[in-house]
């Protein structure tokens, strides 16, 4: 048996203003606990006790319809004022509301704490992972995914959809990184939860250490370490770093799974960068004893780039041809073609830059003085240095 909700008479505000028992009243936005006293079609009636009566219908009654179906009378509510007193003398209450205040209030706690919790994983884009917040959808961007799953598939967007795809219906851990109820945007991050968990494991190590090691992923700018005594440990090493000679691509050289010493060189922020070719020996110390200025050498022509043509000279060393020897950049791609060797004259080493320049042999021939190679326009200066064969472009000639 319910109790039954008498429709009341105009000027109930004005009397329960009157009764010394209301120490405050409600207003819009506040969250308010009751019971509910009867159902109706299309209407909740629900005791707020001193302050009143609470009803729920129209629209906020059908988008709360699913949780009504499941109340019994005697069963307790929050609902979200919408209208402290409406023109029958009820206050006007929103349960789906209160559910996302209840939400947000949630949200607010645990970023306060710096907490981390569990989020449901509801949907997927290109930007990152749609997730379930305490009833309130937040975004969490690919860049805040943890390392162990972010989407290492190169820039190929259909495989990071699919990469993001698998995480639909999972949970993971998460903190807020930050939130805006007024515009409804909440961001979050599972990076944060692993960086923070990962600062004790960090601080045990030095940069100088010689790590064991193994290639947990392969992209366009390095390969990414895992550490064999801590796999919770992942390192970048970038592809200037991987070895002493030109690299194209991490790919050429290196695969996931490949067992690597490595050393680290940096520590910030909880990222670690590694090097391997710091353990390797450096070619570059003994190039003078392996090539000389003057000498003639065959090369194959393997990249153009602005300043003129890189030529591999053998497997640890390139020099470079600059595009001045030729007049411009069309005539330089039309006299020499990638892939095809020529003969060269070295006119300089420079071992502290890991450079070594080049020009051609039949002009280098004809300019001869006194065994001294010179350019065919020897009186011509450029103001544009030529970039080292780690890729790195030199500071313009002062």
């Amino acid at each position: 048996m319910h109790q039954t909700v008498v429709e009341k008479e105009d000027g109930y505000m004005e009397r329960l203003l009157k009764d010394k028992k209301v120490c405050a009243l409600l207003k819009d936005g506040d969250l308010a606990k009751g019971v509910v006293m009867e159902k109706r079609p299309k209407k909740l009636f629900v005791d707020l006790g001193a302050y009143g009566t609470g009803l729920v219908y129209g629209v906020e009654y059908l988008n709360a319809n699913d949780l009504i179906k499941t109340l019994e009378v005697g069963a307790e509510v929050v609902g979200k004022v919408i209208d402290p007193e409406n023109d029958a003398g009820y206050i006007e209450l929103s349960l789906k509301e209160a559910g996302k205040q209840k939400g947000w209030d949630m949200i607010q706690d645990v970023h306060a704490k710096d907490e981390k919790f569990e989020a449901s994983i509801t949907g997927y884009n290109r930007g990152g992972l749609v997730a379930d917040v305490f009833g309130i959808a937040g975004f969490m961007p690919v860049s805040q995914l943890s390392n162990e799953h972010y989407p290492r598939v190169g820039a190929d967007q259909q495989k990071i959809l699919e990469a993001l795809r698998q995480f639909v219906g999972k949970t993971l851990a998460v903190k807020i990184l930050s939130f805006n109820q007024k515009s409804n945007k909440l961001v979050i991050s599972e990076r944060a939860v692993a960086e923070s968990d990962l600062r004790a494991l960090v601080a045990t190590y030095r940069i100088g250490d010689v790590i064991d090691g193994i290639v947990s992923g392969v992209t366009d700018f390095g390969a990414f370490v895992r550490f064999s005594d801590n796999s919770e440990l992942e390192g970048l090493v970038h592809l200037s770093e991987i070895d002493h000679r030109l690299i194209d691509t991490p790919r050429s050289v290196l695969n996931v799974s490949d067992l690597v010493k490595a050393k680290i060189v940096d520590i910030r922020d909880s990222k670690i960068s590694l090097s391997l070719k710091q353990l390797k020996e450096n070619p570059w110390d003994k190039v003078l004893e392996r090539f000389t200025e003057g000498q003639e050498i065959a090369g194959e022509v393997i990249k153009f780039n602005p300043f003129g043509a890189l030529v591999k000279l053998d497997a640890d060393f390139s020099g470079l041809i600059h595009v001045s020897e030729f007049g411009g950049f069309d005539e330089m791609k039309g006299t020499l073609e990638v892939g095809v060797s020529y003969p060269f004259i070295i006119k300089s080493i420079r071992p502290e830059d890991k450079r070594i320049v080049l020009v051609r042999k039949k002009e280098a021939i004809e300019n001869q003085e006194g065994g001294v190679v010179q350019d065919a326009d020897a009186t011509k200066k450029t103001n544009i240095e030529a970039p080292t064969e780690d890729g790195q472009d030199a500071a313009p000639a002062a």
